[in-house]
C-alpha cells in the first residue's frame, strides 16, 4: 500500500497504537468460551429461589423473605458485587447493558449463548418489574449495606435486616426511574422475537416508570429515608455543573430506549426538545451505572447516522468527539491508557471504564459501517477498523494480553485471581459446610491467603492499577471485586469478537 492510499493514515495510526503497547502473550484468544463464561457469572449472582438448571452449583437459595417486612415480594434479582445487597440502580444499568448486547451483537453469539443472555437479562427483568409493580411507589434497595458490610457471610446464611428502601410519589426519583426504564426498554427489543408478550409487557411498564421519573424530577438520594442506604453506594455522583441536575442524563437515556423501543415520536420530540435543558450539549466523556452521557450520544447517533434525523446532530458530534478522546494522535486524545494498554480511569474498579468503553466504540463502528462514515479528529480520521482495534486491545488485554500475563476473567486460562472479594466464593459452600457460618465467622475466610473455594466462573474483577501491577488481594476490593456492570458490556464486546477474532 502506498502513501497515496486513502487508507494509508489509518493503517499508520494502528500501527502506531500497537507499537505503543507490547504484546505479552502469544496464545490464541477463545472469545467463544470467554463469551460463556462471561454470562456464567449472573448466575453466581442470583438472589432467590434458583432454578433446577443453576450452573453455578455451589450457590443456593438465599433472600427468600425479601419485601415480607413490606408484604411485596421481591424476591430475585442480583447481588450486584461482593457483597449481598440488592442495589436498583446498578442492577438497573446492568441489564440495560446486557440488553444492548443483545440487541447489537446477539446474532453474533452461538445460540446456546444467546439464550443464556436472554436468560440473565430476565432473572433481572423479573425483579425490576416487581419493584415498579405498585402505583406511585418504586422499591430501590433491598438489604441494610451497612450491617451488611460489616459481616462476611455467604448469601444462602444471611442473618443482616433485609430493609426494603422505597420512593413514594412525589417524592423525586428520576435516575434509578430513567435508568429502570431503559432497562425494560431496551429488553423490550432483546425479547421481542422470542417472546413478544413479555416484550409488551417490559415496553408497557417502561413508558409509566419513565412517566414517574419525569413527572417527580430529583435524585433518588435526596430522599431522607433512603440517602444514607445508597450513599456512598450507588447515589448519583456525576455532578458537572451547579446548574444541571445530576439525574438529567437517565431522564435523556430513559427517553433515547423508549423512543429506539416503540419508535415513538413523542420520544424523539423529547430528546430534540429537551436536549439543551438537560445538559446533553455539555461534551461529558463518561459512561457507566452513574453517567450516561457517552452512551446516551452513540446510542442516539443512530437516528442521525442511519435515520437521518438530523435534528439530533448535536448528539451525534458529542459521540464523534468521544470517540476521538480515545484515539491517540487526536486533537482531543485524552483517555489514559497504562503502559500495558488499558483504558484507565482513576478511582476504584478501573475495568467497569475499560469493559462500557469498548462496548461503546465496537456499537459506534457498527453504525459507522453500516452509513459508510468515519470521524473526523482533527489531523486524524477514525475509521470503524479503528475503533475495533482499539476495542480489541482492551479486550486481550483483559483476557490475558497484559505485562502479568493474568486472565482478569475468573476461571479463563491458568493465570487468573484466585482471591477475589466476594463471599460467597471465599466461603465453604453450604453444599460443603451446610452447618451456617454467622456474621463475624466468616472473617477467618475473609482474612486467609488461601485461594477461594469456589470458583466464580466468569467474573471479571476490578482490575489491576495504572502502573498493571495487580496484587490478587481479597481486601483491596478497589482492584479485587468483581461486579455486574462490569461483565455486562464485556458480553458484547466477546460477542463480537466471536465472530470477528482477527478484529475486521
Amino acid at each position: 500500500m502506498n502513501s497515496s492510499s486513502p487508507h494509508y493514515p489509518i493503517l499508520l495510526l494502528c500501527l502506531l497504537l500497537f507499537a505503543r503497547f507490547r504484546l505479552y502473550q502469544s496464545s490464541y484468544l477463545e472469545y467463544g468460551e470467554a463469551l460463556s463464561k462471561c454470562i456464567l457469572f449472573f448466575e453466581g449472582q442470583r438472589s432467590g429461589y434458583l432454578p433446577h438448571d443453576q450452573r453455578m452449583t455451589w450457590r443456593a437459595n438465599s433472600g427468600l423473605g425479601d419485601g415480607s417486612t413490606v408484604n411485596v415480594d421481591l424476591t430475585g434479582g442480583y447481588y450486584d458485587a461482593g457483597d449481598n445487597i440488592k442495589f436498583g440502580f446498578p442492577m438497573a444499568f446492568t441489564t440495560t447493558m446486557l440488553a444492548w448486547s443483545v440487541i447489537e451483537f446477539g446474532e453474533m453469539m452461538p445460540p446456546a449463548e444467546l439464550r443464556n443472555a436472554l436468560v440473565a437479562i430476565r432473572w433481572a427483568t423479573d425483579y425490576l418489574l416487581k419493584t415498579v409493580s405498585q402505583p406511585n411507589r418504586i422499591f430501590v434497595q433491598v438489604g441494610d449495606p451497612i450491617s451488611d458490610h460489616n459481616c462476611w457471610e455467604r448469601p444462602e446464611d444471611m442473618d443482616t435486616a433485609r430493609t426494603v428502601y422505597a420512593v413514594d410519589a412525589p417524592n423525586p426519583a428520576s435516575e434509578i426511574a430513567g435508568e429502570t426504564a431503559a432497562a425494560l426498554a431496551a429488553s423490550s427489543m432483546a425479547f421481542r422475537s422470542s417472546d413478544h408478550g413479555y416484550a409488551e409487557t417490559l415496553l408497557r411498564t417502561a413508558s409509566k416508570v419513565f412517566e414517574y421519573a419525569d413527572t417527580h424530577r430529583g435524585a433518588y438520594s435526596d430522599n431522607s429515608n433512603i440517602r444514607d442506604a445508597v450513599c456512598p453506594f450507588y447515589c448519583d455522583f456525576s455532578g458537572y455543573q451547579a446548574s444541571i441536575p445530576l439525574y438529567n442524563d437517565e431522564l435523556l437515556w430513559g427517553a433515547a430506549w423508549l423512543r429506539r423501543a416503540s419508535q415513538d415520536d413523542s420520544y424523539l420530540n423529547y430528546i430534540q426538545n429537551n436536549g439543551k435543558t438537560l445538559g446533553a450539549e455539555d461534551n461529558i466523556n463518561e459512561f457507566g451505572w452513574d453517567n450516561k452521557h457517552a452512551g446516551l450520544n452513540v446510542l442516539i447517533s443512530k437516528e442521525v447516522l442511519e435515520g437521518n434525523v438530523y435534528a439530533l446532530q448535536s448528539y451525534k458530534a458529542s459521540a464523534d468527539s468521544f470517540m476521538c478522546t480515545l484515539t491517540p494522535n487526536s486533537s482531543s486524545y485524552h483517555i489514559e491508557y497504562t503502559s500495558g494498554g488499558l483504558i484507565y480511569k482513576p478511582g476504584g474498579s478501573n475495568l467497569q471504564h475499560a469493559t462500557s468503553i469498548t462496548f461503546l466504540s465496537l456499537v459506534y463502528a457498527n453504525y459507522l459501517d453500516r452509513s459508510s462514515q468515519t470521524v473526523n479528529c482533527g489531523s486524524v480520521s477514525v475509521d470503524p477498523k479503528l475503533l475495533r482495534r482499539i476495542a480489541k486491545r482492551q479486550v486481550d488485554y483483559i483476557l490475558g494480553d497484559n505485562p502479568k500475563g493474568m486472565s482478569y476473567m475468573v476461571g479463563y486460562s491458568n493465570n487468573y485471581p484466585q482471591r477475589i472479594h466476594h463471599r460467597g466464593s471465599s466461603i465453604p459452600s453450604i453444599k460443603d459446610h451446610p452447618q451456617a457460618i454467622a456474621c463475624k465467622e466468616g472473617s477467618i475466610y475473609f482474612n486467609s491467603s488461601n485461594p477461594n473455594p469456589n470458583i466464580l466462573v466468569g467474573a471479571v474483577v476490578g482490575g489491576p492499577g495504572e502502573d498493571d501491577a495487580f496484587e490478587d488481594d481479597r481486601a483491596d476490593f478497589r482492584k479485587s471485586e468483581p461486579t455486574t456492570y462490569i461483565n455486562a458490556p464485556f458480553v458484547g464486546a466477546l460477542a463480537y469478537f466471536v465472530a470477528n477474532p482477527n478484529c475486521s
